[in-house]
Order: C-alpha cells, then structure tokens, then sequence
C-alpha cells in the first residue's frame, strides 16, 4: 500500500467529510433516530423501530412484559457501539431475558438503562437523549461460522454516488459479540466488483484465519452484493452527505437493510484492504452520476481489486499473441467474433465505435462516464463504456473507452489492465 495513496485524518476531515458534509447531513448521521427517519422516507430498507423514549415518563408508561423474544434497546446518539443491549431471546420462566453476550436482564434493568440514556450516559457530549427499540436483525446464514452471537454488518465508503470501498465486520469473543474493530472484532476488505472478502485485520494486525480457528477469512462471498452496494448508494442520497460511511446488515429473512451512516468514518478500512482510499476518491471527483445504480456500475467497474485477478490467474496461465481472435458481447445477448490488438503498451482496453453502437454498447444505461484523451491527433471527448468478451476462452470484464479505429485494421485495443494471467508471445498469430 503506497504511502501517497492512504488517506489520512487530517484529509478525511478537510478535503472530503468538510468540502461535501453539510451542517444538516451530520445531524442526521449523528442521530440514529434522524437516520431511520430520512430512510424510511426514502424508501431504504432499515430494522424496524418498536419504540421511542423521549422522557422519563415514557418509560414508567411502556409495557415492558409486551416486548417481543428479541430487540435491541439503543441510543439515538450513542458512539461506537457504547449503550447497546441486545437481546436474543426470553428466560425460561418468562421473566426476562437473554442477551447476546449471556447476560439475564429483567425489566427492571431495562428501565434503568433507558433511564441512562435519556440523561445522556452514552451520547455524544453526554447531552440528554433520546432511547429507542429497534428490530433484532441476528445473523444470515452465510456469517454463521465466521462470526461470534452478534450480527456482522458491511462497512462501505460513499462517495459522490460512487462505492469506493467496503469492509465486511464481523463480532468477535473479545467484542462481546459487536462489530465495532476497536472492541476488537474483525474487519475483512471487500471486493468491490464481486462482494468477495480479500485481507483481514484484528487490532490493526493482518491476518488470515479466524482467531483460533482454522477458519480462512478470505473467500466469503457476500449475498446480493448489487442490492447492498445500491443500496448503500440511496442512504449517501438521502442523507445530504457527499463522504459517507453506511454500515449495512443482512437480515436473515428480509435481506440487506441500513443500521447506521457515518460522516466520518474510521479509515481502517484501508488496512483490511490494503490499499489506500485517497487515490479512490480522487478518481471520482469529478465524475457525474446518475443515480445509484450507475454509481455501482462505475464502483464495480473502476475498483475490481487484485482478488479478482487472482480468481483469473487461478484457471492457469495461458499464452496469447499481439493479434488474437476475441468474441464480444453486446448488451442484448449479440456476439461478434472480430480480431483484436493486444497492445501492453495501452494501459485501458480501446473499442471502435461502430461496432460498439452496432453491439448496443453505447446505450446510455451502459456509458460509464466521458473522459478527454491526448494523442497524436489531438484532444478529444470519448465515452467510457462497459465491455464484456472472451479472449482465449477467458471471460473478461472490463471498462473501454470508445474511439474511432475505423481507417485502422482492428477494430479493438486490449490493454495490459485486462492481462493478468497472460503470458504475452509475438509470434503466435499472424494475422
């Protein structure tokens, strides 16, 4: 991880969560109730809220003996984790409950602890606050052997529409069954394009088993990783916030939902991906989004990480020539076969525009972005499309840029970004 990639406290507040924050946004990530409120609004999936304590004279009036098997009770404006109980199931004798880290509580206890949090013991400041509960989520099958009681839940980083980076955490013994790393659970990097887990860490440390265990980290596919990542994207929407960290949970029967947003996310992410985020916002400054799912599309297809390379170099090496033979995919199932120059000199993958209008490439559903490129005639505007082909009986999925190669003899380009896993020899076509 380059030092000039990482970005820091001082660049996080100052050039992104300061620049694109609004007053407004930040009240409402700091308050979990503002949150629910603004989502729910906008349609975003969240668990559902039971129960609002605003006073004192709220919580002598509730029928506690009414509350269901499992819930979480909460702080509005708590940090970290801090003032959370959650609550698994009831005692046997009906009496009480069972936390998640196998504690009895009774009512008594709740009231009390409710009572905390209207005075402020958890909030920010220790300001007076507000207590609420809410729906227990637990955890999806798919988490069941990495994670420990609690309910593992995605960190991903928002910016400007655009999924830059996601983090998978996961309760540990040590947390007490919590997602929050700094109580010691564990933070597994996310591919952005496929929802596969990458590196790990623990305390800042890397690792590559669960501790204790044999248990590899890396490998876990995470389900209806497009419906996460848009949804995602709606919160940043919602929330008047440009820099935004949402922190999505998977509930067992209902799917993905938003727990949390955050206008200044912590930045270990990028140690349990390793690889720095300041170059990652950078490259999408400047970029305009649609809506949300052209966002996923320019994250999935900007931030492929290394992993999905090496699921590629996996199915063995192979060798091609500079000219090879390439099946295209058009967006409505065409295919065409053409010739292709394999040009290491070219870092991004070049298609003519012809047959890309001819394949429905340029629909607008599939124009990433436009960017400006120099060459030796000059400066021009070409879109930045998704590309889809086959080369060498390897699928490849990438992002190209449109240009006019019709006076040249292939019609495309095949950039070194697209050759991982290939050994490169000039002689093996002839065309």
């Amino acid at each position: 991880m380059k030092l000039s990639s990482i970005l820091g406290l001082n660049s996080r507040t100052q050039l992104f969560a300061y620049r694109y924050n609004t007053a407004k946004g930040k009240r409402i990530a700091d308050s979990k109730l503002q949150t629910a409120r603004v989502l729910t609004s906008a349609g975003v999936p969240i668990p559902e809220i039971f129960k609002k304590f605003r006073n004192p004279r709220d919580v002598v009036d509730f029928n506690w003996s009414k509350l269901p098997d499992r819930f979480a009770l909460k702080p509005s404006r708590g940090l970290g984790g801090e003032g959370i109980i959650v609550v698994k199931k009831k005692t046997e004798d009906g009496t009480g409950w069972i936390t998640t880290q196998r504690e009895k509580i009774s009512i008594g206890d709740l009231k009390l602890h409710t009572l905390d949090i209207l005075e402020g013991a958890y909030s920010m400041g220790n300001v007076p606050d507000v207590a609420f509960i809410q729906e227990y989520v637990g955890r999806a099958k798919v988490f069941r052997k990495w994670a420990f009681r609690g309910t593992p839940d995605i960190r991903i980083i928002i910016f400007n529409k655009v999924p830059v980076m996601a983090m998978l955490r996961l309760p540990t013994r040590e947390s007490g069954g919590r997602a929050n790393l700094h109580q010691g659970a564990l933070g597994v990097g996310v591919d952005i394009a496929t929802g596969i887990t990458t590196n790990a860490i623990w305390h800042g440390n890397q690792i590559i088993h669960k501790p204790g265990t044999e248990k590899k980290l890396r490998g876990i596919k995470i389900p209806d990783w497009t419906d996460i990542l848009t949804i995602a994207v709606k919160a940043q929407m919602a929330s008047h916030l440009g820099y935004i960290g949402v922190d999505i949970v998977i509930h067992p029967e209902k799917g993905p939902m938003v727990l949390e947003m955050n206008a200044q996310p912590g930045l270990q992410i990028q140690l349990a991906n390793m690889e720095g985020l300041r170059r990652r916002l950078d490259r999408i400054e400047d970029i305009n989004v649609r809506d949300a799912e052209h966002g996923v599309m320019i994250g999935k297809a900007l931030f492929a990480g290394r992993f999905t390379d090496r699921v590629a170099v996996k199915e063995g090496i192979k060798t091609i020539g500079t000219r090879e033979t390439v099946k295209i995919l058009g967006v409505k199932g065409a295919k065409i076969e053409v010739w292709a120059k394999v040009d290491t000199g070219a870092w991004r993958t070049s298609i003519d525009k012809t047959l890309a209008s001819d394949l429905g490439l340029l629909d607008k559903g599939n124009i990433l972005w436009s960017k400006t490129f120099k060459s030796t005639l000059g400066t021009e505007k070409r879109p930045v499309i998704n590309l889809t082909y086959y080369l060498a009986g390897r699928k490849i999925t990438t992002i190209a840029s449109i240009a006019d190669r019709s006076k040249l003899r292939r019609p495309l380009i095949i950039g070194r970004r697209d050759l991982a896993g290939f050994v490169i020899n000039p002689i093996v076509a002839t065309k």
